[in-house]
């Protein structure tokens, strides 16, 4: 094993794809030898692989995944580097509608696409350059969503949707890239759809994303001293859900609690709470919980934004609403 920070994890994973499958290339801006992407995840890449396979476009969304969308129709395996996730309405058409062209054309083409983006509050760079669009990415049905929350997650998935033949949006979290973590020094990959038990607990199913699992773990240490036993699952692609795993958990808990960085209305959380609805609503002892961000743009104000970010604190409160401490 080996220790990496979030975004040395995607660097790694993209050098090695580049490096196994010469289709694959990257395409965004400030992408190039001077800067290596705003976060640095794409430093060292020009230099090793040369300008015909680190793209450098002009600043249109449009251009960087309508480009890579007709790269990926004709064969090639396109990186669109989009920097932030805010940026992908400037594609409206391209995402909404040429995503599809796979299955308008009846599965005669492949679309091995991915789309790298930066999603997520934390480092008051206001509200256009702090969402966190899950949910309404979701309702893109040609679009695979990952959001890894650890450096070993990052590099696996990331090698994944490189790989696989449709559209994938990689969508990592502003507040995780410095993060360490121990990774395999050998090949490894992680198959998208499957959630990853980040803690075992028995009281309450605790379901959350990127930056909100280690809020999730945080909050749990301190409900235990409480005497109250929390499980952390992470899906970690939002699109395929694992949602068996999510079942099969709150079948042991009898309660769920969705801690997601959106606003609550039209959030990746609502849909989560759907399934258990619909699918394990028996085995529910307590009402689904829902910890999300305000329905209102994302502040600028260091202090606001704070307040508009999910907490460990909203997180225990909402689960000491629906499971009281033991005495």
């Amino acid at each position: 094993m080996k220790e990496l920070r979030y975004n040395q994890a995607i660097s790694e994973a993209l050098d090695e794809e580049m490096a196994r499958d010469p289709s694959v290339f990257i395409m965004g801006e400030d992408i190039g030898e001077h800067w290596g992407g705003p976060f640095g995840q794409f430093h060292g890449l020009a230099e090793k692989y040369g300008t015909k396979r680190i793209r450098e476009t002009p600043i249109s969304e449009t251009a960087i995944l309508g480009g890579a969308i007709g790269a990926a129709a004709t064969g090639l395996r396109p990186i669109a580097a989009m920097m932030f996730v805010d940026f992908l309405g400037v594609s409206g058409d391209e995402l909404l509608n040429q995503l599809q062209m796979r299955y308008m054309f009846g599965g005669k083409i492949k679309l091995p696409l991915t789309i790298i983006a930066v999603t997520g509050a934390g480092a008051a760079a206001a509200a256009q350059h702090s969402k966190s669009l899950y949910g309404w990415l979701m309702n893109i049905q040609s679009l695979k969503i990952v959001a890894p929350a650890t450096p070993y997650d990052a590099k696996g998935l990331l090698k994944t949707a490189i790989r696989d033949d449709n559209p994938v949006a990689f969508l990592t979290h502003k507040m995780l890239g410095g993060m360490k973590g121990q990774i395999p020094e050998e090949e490894y990959t992680i198959p998208l759809g499957q959630a990853d038990t980040k803690r075992e607990g028995k009281d309450v199913t605790v379901v959350a994303l990127a930056l909100m699992v280690h809020r999730a773990l945080n909050a749990a240490k301190k409900l235990e001293e409480q005497g109250i036993s929390i499980e952390v699952i992470d899906p970690r692609t939002v699109k395929p859900l694992d949602k068996e795993t999510i079942i099969q958990s709150v079948k042991k808990t009898g309660r769920l609690v969705i801690m997601d960085e959106e606003p609550k209305t039209g959030s990746w959380a609502g849909e989560v709470a759907a399934i258990i609805a619909e699918e394990a609503f028996d085995y529910l002892d307590a009402p689904i919980k829902r910890v999300c961000a305000p329905d209102t743009p994302i502040p600028f104000s260091p202090v606001l934004e704070k307040f508009w970010m999910p907490s460990e604190e909203a997180l225990i409160k909402a689960v000491l609403e629906i499971k009281k401490p033991k005495a």
